[in-house]
């Protein structure tokens, strides 16, 4: 029963490590990324759909992404949306492709970045962190309808704070990377 609470709680503190990467990987660096636009949002026909469904992305030079609509008709509401999204960039199109130029980033927008992408990796931690106290919850109810030892129950805590401690450790260093590719000029 123990075994089975702990591989819960180390897949719920995986997926949450993999949540948290998939944000960290939509915060803006110097270079030109398709993840950037992962957030935009595009009011197609009145229904918000997100952009990598209606358009291919792609990154054919180091400061240049294109956004190739599937449907030619949707355009202007994607540049709309791109315009809108507070991403530091302006979107230009040729009627069939939109262009979008990455700007180098100035020393204050890196830090503002980089703020971003602390509050991120907090909140990543604060998801690591809930599912520690769900299961130190559910251990704790075990032992006091008495299906769990109080033994089992420290070494069950014991082995929780290990991978609780790995997945932070590991957050903290997907942070760390982050953090120098933002900074790097």
């Amino acid at each position: 029963m123990i075994d089975e609470l702990l591989a819960d709680a180390a897949e719920r503190m995986t997926k949450a490590v993999e949540q948290t990467s998939g944000e960290l990987a939509t915060v803006r660096t110097g270079r030109a990324s398709p993840n950037l636009l992962d957030r935009v949002v595009v009011d197609y026909h009145g229904v918000p759909t997100a952009l990598r469904q209606l358009a291919q992305i792609g990154a054919p030079e180091a400061r240049l992404l294109t956004v190739q609509p599937y449907d030619p008709s949707s355009i202007k509401q994607i540049e709309k949306a791109i315009s809108d999204g507070d991403l530091g960039v302006t979107p230009s199109n040729d009627g069939k492709t939109i262009r979008l130029g990455i700007p180098e980033m100035t020393e204050e927008r890196r830090k503002e970045m980089v703020k971003v992408a602390r509050k991120i990796g907090e909140e990543g931690r604060i998801r690591v962190r809930n599912v520690r106290r769900d299961l130190l919850s559910d251990l704790r109810t075990y032992k006091t309808d008495g299906d769990v030892g109080a033994d089992d129950e420290h070494r069950a805590e014991a082995e929780l704070q290990k991978v609780t401690d790995a997945a932070i450790a590991t957050l903290d260093a997907q942070l760390k990377v982050k953090e120098a590719d933002i900074l790097e000029v």
